[in-house]
């Protein structure tokens, strides 16, 4: 395995342009009923800001790896942030969970999203650990964006 700088480890971006309007691409990425759809088999949080939630993966056996997930900010159509992977029981902050901001710009007839998340070497982790966080988060959101994508233009066209 080749080894990641610091600069790859401690920020990962991605930019992705969405046919739709800001205003869908928006409660795509914020509502859970929507996030859904596309990430996580359960999303259970309210878009207020500080609001403790959770959202769940099941395993191809079965087995439920819940993260905790808590709203930093929600400002339609513009930005939706939040703080996830901390500890149940813990508040969410710089040093205990990753932040993902979803920042959204009109662009022609869509809307270019570009996804940000940081945190990683404030977590603490050792390098081998922290290599293969980065990692897992790189594979993760390169499966699930491109489902967002294309779940946005299902709910584009049914609009």
């Amino acid at each position: 395995m080749d080894k990641l700088t610091d600069a790859e480890v401690g920020t990962l971006v991605r930019e992705l342009y969405i046919d739709a309007e800001p205003d869908i691409v928006f409660d795509v990425v914020s509502s859970p009923e929507y996030v859904e759809q596309w990430w996580p088999d359960e999303a259970r949080y309210r878009l207020e800001p500080g609001s403790p939630g959770e959202l769940v993966f099941r395993t191809a056996e079965g087995d439920e790896i819940v993260q905790q997930f808590s709203v930093v900010e929600s400002n339609p159509p513009r930005t939706f942030s939040f703080r996830w992977t901390h500890q149940a029981g813990e508040g969410p902050a710089a040093g205990n969970s990753l932040l993902v901001t979803f920042a959204l710009t009109a662009s022609g007839s869509g809307t270019t999203l570009t996804m940000t998340e940081t945190g990683f070497r404030e977590r603490g982790w050792e390098e081998a650990e922290l290599e293969r966080q980065f990692r897992e988060h790189v594979d993760g959101w390169n499966f699930f964006l491109p489902r967002l994508v294309t779940y946005v233009a299902g709910v584009e066209a049914a609009s």
